[in-house]
């Protein structure tokens, strides 16, 4: 199933989680931002912290669905959109359609390890008990880039 077209206020909410992501590389984290929506609202919004907890799973949309579950007192995710800057992994987006996510949009695709389009479709599986509905490449020049810069900054540090 092809992505959804952008929707109107999808890049002004990546712009929220372009700011996310940076505070992720002012740690020393990937530059990954995830913002949750519901009714236009922004619900929550949260960014890479695999290195400053040192946790794996410590992703962006991770914690972002564990907060926005905990502010609603139920793991369901329905209505909730999640705008992120880079194409979730194969456990964000499992976490997604496990979660009932109505929504995913995301701004750089991800051809190493992304899961909604690039490497494997997760989110719009037909198989499985869920289907998230997806629009891809959401301010993907602007989000790319930061990535770009934030791993040439650290090629730079250890050049091995």
């Amino acid at each position: 199933m092809p992505p959804e077209a952008p929707r109107e206020n999808d890049e002004a909410t990546m712009r929220h989680a372009i700011a996310e992501a940076e505070r992720a590389a002012a740690h020393g984290d990937v530059p990954v931002g995830a913002v949750a929506i519901v009714d236009g609202a922004v619900v929550g919004a949260r960014h890479n912290e695999r290195e400053s907890r040192p946790d794996p799973t410590a992703h962006a949309e991770l914690l972002l669905l564990r907060d926005v579950a905990a502010a609603r007192g139920s793991w369901r995710m329905d209505g909730v959109t999640v705008v992120v800057t880079l194409e979730p992994c194969a456990m964000c987006a499992g976490a997604m359609v496990n979660g009932r996510v109505a929504r995913l949009v995301f701004g750089a695709y991800d051809p190493k390890a992304g899961a909604v389009g690039s490497l494997y479709n997760l989110c719009q599986d037909p198989r499985l008990n869920h289907e998230v509905e997806v629009t891809g490449g959401v301010l993907a020049d602007e989000c790319g880039a930061l990535l770009a810069s934030f791993f040439e900054g650290r090629r730079a540090k250890d050049p091995q």
